[in-house]
């Protein structure tokens, strides 16, 4: 009897240690074919068909016929290799592919192949970024990262900050650490030892916001919202009003959230005014750039982030604007006085021994509210090193240009509307079917046309042809909200986005 790939010992080896040894070596050159195989099959089936403007963006099936299409059963013993082999491959069939160049559904897109073997080999090493002692090259690589960042935020002297598992994390990392600065005694004490503490955000800020002020015992109506103009950027004028008001009923504002780069319209609020506020009433400004902050490696596009050097911390998403793979964010703080180290320490001994042999101010992990953390850092690292800061302006300028290509052809076509002139790469509009485009504007024609939006968006999912998200926001009618990213994306790829809308809806 010999060790199968399951894992599972015979018999035979309990009682027979060389044999034991002998099978596990076995095991390894039956793993090293398995893991081969299976990147062949990945190279096959996930890059080249997902990024082949010809194959379908997704293979859609409704969550039952997909249950039968798929082998879901977990079972006592193992299964084949070409078994296995074969679910990996109907996962990916079954996926929606959001390197393809027609996928325009999510704050994210395209295929950054060095930052894709970056991914690899982060899960092969299989390491945590808790200390340098088992993860020595990450932990210097998100050291000078961060740095680095920092610069282009333009920080001089620095700052501090870690990687993790996304934006909304890093939003809640700003609220805790912004509390603790605050009221450092709430660490120990809870909300016993505070007033009832007030946050600041606009109408079109990211919902973590809001989830931070619950998972962190603030309560969502502490969240005070600031109204946007037309353009969805937070009003200064009313921010003060807010807080003023706040403070009127016996509460403390202690946090005030701009956006760089809202998410449905990409909007970037007034950070230098709003920062002015700030200094004025002793709040912690925090800039939420996980969306925008792409554009600071572009020379053209980073005014659009003017006063950012001012904010006590910001979040920054790797794997939106500039295409890490996901996860990939950053939580940067301007403090340079262990506030991030201080705020969620807990000195476990058996991790952060103070008489290691090496510098253990290397040894990170007690800043986190995590204890194992991946080297996400390493994904942005790798691109960033292959093809320079320059060349990361260049897509993020590309993008944009992308996005004005594309409102300028929906002005000129008949059956289109923008919602709005983009600012960023958020591109939002109507379609208008023939039926309804000689109907009066009136509640009546967007009443229709509000149900026109979730239809074609079936549509082009059930055939597979693109992916685009749609929304309502405020009063208006269900429209299209577009992102252009990816540097593979070209004007054909956009001609094709309104043809095909106009195809799957001309009926309506």
């Amino acid at each position: 009897m010999e060790r199968h790939m399951n894992g599972q010992i015979t018999v035979g080896e309990l009682i027979n240690p060389e044999k034991c040894s002998l099978s596990a070596a076995v095991d390894m050159e039956a793993a090293e074919n398995f893991i081969q195989q299976a990147m062949d099959m990945i190279i096959q089936e996930a890059v080249k068909k997902g990024t082949n403007v010809k194959e379908k963006v997704c293979e859609w099936r409704s969550p039952e016929q997909l249950k039968e299409l798929l082998d879901l059963e977990l079972k006592d013993t193992g299964e084949s290799e070409s078994k296995i082999l074969q679910c990996c491959k109907d996962a990916i069939r079954y996926s929606v592919k959001t390197s393809h160049p027609r996928f325009f559904n999510q704050l994210f897109a395209g295929m950054e192949p060095h930052s894709m073997v970056a991914s690899f080999i982060t899960e092969a090493i299989k390491t945590s970024l808790y200390t340098y002692e088992v993860a020595p090259v990450f932990t210097l690589i998100e050291d000078v990262v961060l740095r680095t960042m920092m610069e282009l935020i333009g920080w001089e002297d620095g700052g501090d900050g870690l990687f993790n598992p996304g934006g909304s994390m890093s939003n809640m990392y700003a609220v805790n650490l912004a509390r603790y600065s605050y009221c450092p005694d709430f660490k120990e004490n809870g909300i016993y030892s505070s007033s009832r503490l007030v946050m600041l955000t606009s109408q079109e800020a990211h919902y973590s916001i809001s989830k931070a002020a619950a998972l962190l015992g603030l309560g969502t109506k502490n969240v005070y919202v600031v109204p946007s103009d037309y353009r969805g950027k937070m009003i200064p004028s009313a921010l003060e009003e807010k807080i003023q008001l706040a403070k009127s009923e016996g509460a403390v504002p202690f946090f005030v959230n701009a956006t760089a780069g809202t998410t449905v319209f990409g909007a970037f609020d007034p950070i230098e005014e709003i920062a002015n506020i700030c200094e004025k009433h002793n709040l912690w400004l925090h800039v939420d750039a996980c969306w925008g902050g792409g554009a600071l490696m572009s020379k053209k596009h980073k005014h659009l982030l003017n006063g950012i050097q001012r904010a006590n911390s910001v979040a920054w998403n790797l794997h939106k604007m500039l295409m890490a793979t996901l996860q990939c964010s950053a939580f940067l703080v301007r403090d340079k006085t262990c506030l991030l180290q201080r705020c969620h320490c807990a000195g476990a001994t058996y991790l952060f021994q103070q008489d290691k042999f090496y510098d253990v101010s290397y040894d990170t992990g007690d800043k986190s509210v995590q204890c194992s953390r991946k080297p996400d850092a390493f994904k942005f690292w790798l691109m960033w090193k292959a093809v320079g800061t320059k060349e990361l302006g260049r897509r993020v300028d590309r993008a944009l240009a992308m996005a004005k290509y594309l409102a300028q052809e929906i002005k000129k076509r008949e059956g289109f509307r923008l919602v709005i002139e983009p600012e960023f790469a958020n591109v939002c509009f109507w379609y208008i079917p023939p039926s309804l485009r000689n109907v009066p504007d009136c509640p009546e024609l967007w009443k229709k046309l509000h149900t026109v939006a979730p239809v074609v968006k079936e549509r082009m999912m059930k055939s597979g042809s693109m992916m685009i998200g749609y929304q309502k926001h405020g009063d208006k009618a269900n429209f299209f909200r577009m992102v252009v990213i990816s540097p593979q994306v070209n004007r054909q790829d956009l001609d094709f986005v309104l043809d095909e809308i106009h195809s799957l809806g001309k009926d309506l």
